[in-house]
């Protein structure tokens, strides 16, 4: 078979492909070490597939377990994967006294914790991460007063200071808005009870930063403070604020599960996981052990599988580990 492929010159130049943004973002140092990690890929697929489930909970779950029209007594503790006594129906996990599908309700429970976790989060992340750069940048006086308050709330407990801001908080609004504002006042106690760690990291980093020469380059040039921090500073510090803010996700979703379990959380309108665990607590020693034992089920999956997501990404963004 006779080549018709005609001679080229050697100086020639040939076309050469550029590699996609994906494809170069997936060959990185960072995408290699996420696809030889098992513990990184399971964590990472559990924590998405929980997120999705709770985020299409209306077209997944087979009932809506809080429209009372929709619900019947009759189905009342039924037993999993076991046909109701009374009307045949049957449940994949259960049903609680009022005849909820649990299934449904963990669906739906899920949202609330999940809004909550990144919502208290994302208000501590911001609030630390000013605080730490205005304290490690400016200094002086500034950077006391944050600093020393930051270690007095360090010396209590964070549950125990969300309660404190949640019950504060809950007295000072109005009796008519207290169950519609009852989430907003969670995402703020936890949020408050968590800036601390933000703030410190963010602070030593930038009394670091704040040294280096490109930072009095831009001194030099007349940039202002705020525009050095936002726009030098605070890029080279966020490195160890998403590794932070990816384990605070777990500790923010387990604080509000602790809450709403102490009855002093989310309302009973707004179900999470954690309300769905004190429900189920006082029929754990009556046989209805699926009342409690899948939503906590669920919690201890959900907070587990994003607690080893940040602790890979913690070893996988530290210097020290390549």
């Amino acid at each position: 078979m006779t080549d018709t492929t005609p001679d080229l010159p050697p100086d020639t130049p040939v076309a050469v492909k550029e590699p996609s943004r994906f494809s170069v973002a997936w060959q990185s140092d960072f995408a290699w070490k996420f696809r030889r990690s098992p513990v990184a890929l399971v964590s990472f697929s559990v924590v998405v597939l929980l997120v999705l489930a709770a985020l299409f909970a209306p077209l997944i779950a087979p009932y809506d377990p809080f429209n009372p029209a929709s619900l019947n007594l009759m189905n009342g503790f039924s037993a999993p994967m076991t046909p109701n006594a009374f009307t045949g129906d049957t449940f994949w996990l259960g049903t609680d006294d009022q005849g909820r599908d649990v299934f449904s309700t963990i669906l739906y429970g899920m949202r609330i914790s999940l809004f909550v976790g990144f919502a208290a989060v994302l208000f501590a992340m911001t609030l630390g991460v000013t605080l730490g750069l205005i304290a490690g940048y400016v200094g002086g006086w500034v950077e006391t007063i944050i600093m020393r308050v930051a270690d007095v709330q360090l010396t209590f407990p964070a549950i125990l200071v969300a309660m404190l801001i949640f019950g504060i908080a809950k007295g000072i609004t109005p009796v008519e808005y207290r169950d519609q504002m009852a989430i907003w006042v969670l995402i703020l106690a936890i949020g408050l009870s968590d800036w601390v760690q933000f703030a410190r990291v963010v602070r030593g980093a930038t009394l670091v930063e704040k040294n280096k020469e490109y930072v009095q380059a831009a001194r030099l040039i007349g940039r202002g403070s705020g525009a050095i921090m936002l726009r030098h500073i605070l890029p080279n510090v966020l490195s160890p604020v998403l590794v932070i803010a990816t384990i605070s996700l777990a500790l923010a979703i387990i604080a509000e599960a602790t809450l709403s379990f102490l009855g002093v959380g989310a309302p009973p309108t707004q179900p999470s996981l954690g309300t769905l665990i004190r429900i189920g607590q006082g029929f754990l020693f009556s046989g209805e052990w699926w009342i409690l034992f899948f939503p906590a089920v669920t919690l201890l999956v959900l907070a587990l599988s994003v607690n080893l997501l940040g602790d890979w990404l913690r070893d996988a963004l530290n210097p020290r580990l390549r």
